[in-house]
């Protein structure tokens, strides 16, 4: 019964690109909207009964059958040749909603001055899960892009449909999402940045073939008890012995001034796992490559 009921909400979500009708929502620094996509991550095949972690059933009604994508337009926003794009990923036990609130997301891509456009898409909702669902697929993250694109222009709210920079950003379990993108999306020429906030947990491999064929810019930042700290290390000593130009960088704060210095930069903190995304995020963005607008 499930995989019918699977299969049903796949082929309702295939006929659709993103909703024809938005509501906008104005939230502080922009707009925002949420629709569904049928490039989304999920609902996907390997989740149609759900997932089991540690004896914890997490059901596919309530965990994978959320095909949302949040889209926030901040305020300072205006068109160029090219539409950049920045991508953002929850980890383990989160959703979109909560990951707005708690992070203060918006507030932050909208303080950073970021010319660009701020993309959402939910993955596992609130489950111990890091699976990337559609998101691992050859080419789908290419087809979301496109999707979130051509629903702008209906909306009116740009005129460009050809993607350029995109920055890929994520929390904790978002590692994996973020490496299979890099490794098969479709747009690897497009992706100039990476953000991993304590979340280089596997996938390194991917990551090193990306920084090293793509001459891509990360900022890689670690906690002491998260569980990433290993693979930080190890990476640093990769990157030395290959020639690379690195920063280790061990405190809290950290100026724009210092991000910008080198463009692979790991941040080892005392900080707390999920404490490391506010202001991380915001001060990883002004130090990109994308424009700033006053």
């Amino acid at each position: 019964m499930k995989k019918m009921v699977f299969l049903l909400v796949v082929l309702i979500m295939t006929s659709l690109s993103m909703c024809k009708s938005a509501e906008w929502t104005a939230v502080s620094g922009g707009q925002l909207t949420i629709q569904s996509s049928s490039n989304s991550p999920f609902p996907h095949p390997q989740r149609a009964q759900g997932h089991i972690y540690n004896d914890i059933q997490f059901s596919f009604e309530e965990h994978y059958n959320d095909s949302s994508v949040a889209i926030f337009i901040p305020d300072h926003f205006v068109q160029t040749e090219t539409m950049d794009l920045v991508f953002y990923f929850h980890g383990w036990g989160n959703s979109i909603q909560e990951s707005m609130e708690k992070f203060e997301l918006l507030q932050q891509f909208s303080g950073s001055k970021t010319n660009a456009v701020f993309v959402f898409p939910q993955g596992p909702k609130n489950a111990s899960d890091s699976f990337g669902g559609r998101l691992e697929e050859p080419g789908i993250f290419k087809a979301l892009v496109e999707d979130v694109l051509a629903f702008l222009q209906q909306e009116k709210k740009i005129k460009i449909l050809t993607p350029g920079k995109i920055i890929l950003a994520g929390h904790s379990g978002a590692y994996r999402v973020i490496s299979f993108i890099l490794n098969r999306g479709g747009l690897t020429e497009n992706i100039s940045e990476v953000y991993l906030f304590d979340a280089l947990y596997g996938q390194v491999e991917n990551y090193t073939h990306w920084l090293e064929k793509y001459e891509g810019r990360l900022i890689n930042i670690t906690t002491p008890n998260g569980g990433t700290m290993r693979n930080g290390v190890d990476l640093m000593d990769d990157l030395d012995d290959w020639g690379m130009p690195n920063q280790r960088i061990e405190k809290d704060t950290v100026s724009v001034e210092e991000l910008r210095s080198v463009k692979i930069v790991s941040i080892f903190t005392t900080m707390g796992h999920s404490e490391v995304i506010n202001p991380f995020f915001k001060l990883s963005l002004m130090s990109s490559g994308l424009q700033k607008l006053d």
